[in-house]
């Protein structure tokens, strides 16, 4: 176990943790939310520093990333935990095991074997990834930090619910980003996943402040986010915030505890799109379905093809010097690893 990092000491042994929103108060003995995090003696801990549940090897498009070193490789790892419970949740068997199953498993590797790992696959970056890499920081700053001194890329993809405090500690070796900005009501956020909107439209706005690449996606489930009002409301957020943020909506299929809802109809994800490009996005993809056309990048002023892609593989990429080689735009993204 290694001593968990942002949290305090209060009266009665008890600890507040500072990494997610949930800011819980843990007792000696007791876990948060996350079911990874444990107070003992007064003293927070966290449970996976050493142990990794999954790593694999994927394209970036698959975090999705798609304005972000596109056509590269990502070390992608995670840890079993999450501080949401999602009832729709697509990894639940590792996310949930904690709190489902009462159990933490992983095989033992350090950031530096990771980091090893992943220069050894040719990777460009390292995503945190598959769980909430919140609840597993330590290990992901850790390595974030060797990995950055190596010339490798860290990537978060996340819930978006860590504390201010959380991301200015990572952030000078966190350099992208893709949020699942999961609905835009209070309601669904309670009801679905246990949890808040704000935290998570705040740290979309201080990623962007701190130069952070962000990308967006959204899991449209039929019936529960998926209403035109809904879905102009994340829309206007964005291009308010900025409207170079590519925003991927995606096709939900039933899972976990969200059996009785159906899978979303493809023409609701491109309705999604086209409802992204009226209010003022300049970049919308649809996500679960291969072979449509919203997988491909068009320049944002003339139209023209930039990045061809079929699923989460690019087969053609035509930006030149970060820029489309028709009109000279400027294409916002990191294309080339620095």
């Amino acid at each position: 176990m290694k001593e968990a990092y942002l949290y305090e000491a209060m009266e009665n042994d008890r600890v507040r943790c500072a990494l997610c929103s949930h800011r819980c108060i843990i007792k000696p003995g007791s876990k948060g939310i996350c079911g990874v995090r444990e107070n003992i003696d007064g003293k927070l801990y966290t449970l996976v520093y050493d142990k990794v549940i999954a790593r694999h090897v994927d394209p970036i498009e698959k975090k999705p990333l798609f304005h972000f070193l596109p056509g590269t490789l990502s070390y992608s790892i995670a840890t079993v935990g999450c501080n949401f419970h999602c009832r729709f949740c697509q990894n639940a068997d590792i996310s949930q095991m904690p709190s489902d199953l009462g159990r933490i498993m992983g095989e033992h590797i350090t950031p530096g074997d990771i980091v090893t790992d992943a220069l050894a696959s040719n990777c460009a970056s390292i995503a945190y990834t598959y769980t909430e890499p919140t609840i597993y920081f330590e290990l992901a700053k850790d390595t974030a930090e060797i990995a950055s001194a190596k010339g490798i890329k860290n990537v978060f993809v996340t819930n978006g619910y860590m504390t201010t405090e959380c991301l200015e500690y990572i952030h000078p070796n966190l350099h992208a980003a893709n949020v699942d900005l999961k609905a835009f009501t209070d309601r669904f956020y309670k009801d679905m996943c246990k949890a808040k909107l704000q935290p998570v439209l705040d740290t979309i706005s201080n990623m962007k402040n701190q130069g952070i690449w962000v990308e967006v996606t959204t899991l449209i489930i039929p019936g529960k986010n998926d209403s035109p009002e809904e879905l102009r409301d994340i829309a206007k957020f964005l291009v308010d915030l900025d409207p170079g943020i590519p925003w991927h909506v995606s096709r939900f299929h039933p899972t976990y505890r969200l059996t009785d809802a159906p899978p979303t109809p493809p023409q609701t994800v491109r309705m999604a799109r086209e409802i992204g490009y009226e209010m003022g996005l300049h970049y919308v993809y649809t996500g679960n379905l291969p072979g449509d056309e919203g997988e491909h990048t068009k320049c944002h002023n003339c139209g023209t093809p930039l990045i061809d892609r079929f699923g989460f593989y690019v087969r053609d990429n035509r930006i030149n010097n970060d820029a489309c080689p028709s009109c000279g735009q400027l294409i916002p993204g990191i294309w080339q690893a620095h």
